[in-house]
């Protein structure tokens, strides 16, 4: 069965990635993506390959769209821990409306650890976030805003591991109050 007309690529990504990010990989039924891309079975296969080759997709969808906002959300000349506070509370406020929706990131390394292809993208996103970050931090040190004794790299590594716990925890259904310190103790590092 051929694609209906007018398909939509980029739109029937965007939308399985939101399921995959609720249900994860393996509890997405294939009738589920058909029904919620409005497509035939038929029409998935020719479009993306498989359910996997969709997943891809998605995945890289997700890890795409997250290093741009990060990297616009860190824009050069704002103030290093005001925007690392701003953004970091960003995400456990979206956590806490919604707990259920999920880090696609944490959900692929937790539930595919096992699949290559899968654990490449997620390494590659993380590299991705890592750099974006520490060369946010390298900015702030430049400007006098971090001290010169701070590793960039190291600060990078450990905000973005925070940054994936921050999501477990929201998963886990931490109240406001449990988030927020944590994210106070994680701006700790930046002194």
């Amino acid at each position: 069965m051929a694609r209906p007309r007018g398909f939509d690529t980029d739109l029937a990504v965007e939308r399985a990635m939101r399921l995959f990010r609720r249900q994860g990989y393996q509890a997405t039924s294939l009738p589920q993506l058909t029904a919620r891309l409005h497509l035939g079975s038929g029409s998935l296969y020719a479009a993306f390959g498989s359910k996997e080759g969709l997943y891809a997709r998605a995945l890289d969808h997700y890890c795409t769209d997250l290093v741009r906002h990060l990297a616009e959300h860190l824009r050069a000349d704002d103030d290093i821990r005001g925007s690392v506070r701003e953004l970091l509370l960003a995400l456990a406020a979206s956590d806490l409306a919604d707990p259920e929706q999920g880090c696609l990131l944490v959900n692929a390394a937790t539930e595919r650890a096992g699949h290559t292809s899968t654990v490449e993208r997620v390494r590659a996103a993380m590299a991705a976030v890592e750099r974006v970050l520490s060369d946010a931090l390298r900015r702030a040190q430049a400007r006098g805003e971090l001290d010169a004794a701070h590793d960039p790299v190291e600060l990078a590594r450990f905000l973005t591991t925070f940054v994936q716990g921050l999501h477990v925890m929201g998963n886990a259904r931490a109240d406001r109050v449990f988030l927020e310190s944590a994210v106070a103790g994680a701006l700790r590092a930046l002194d």
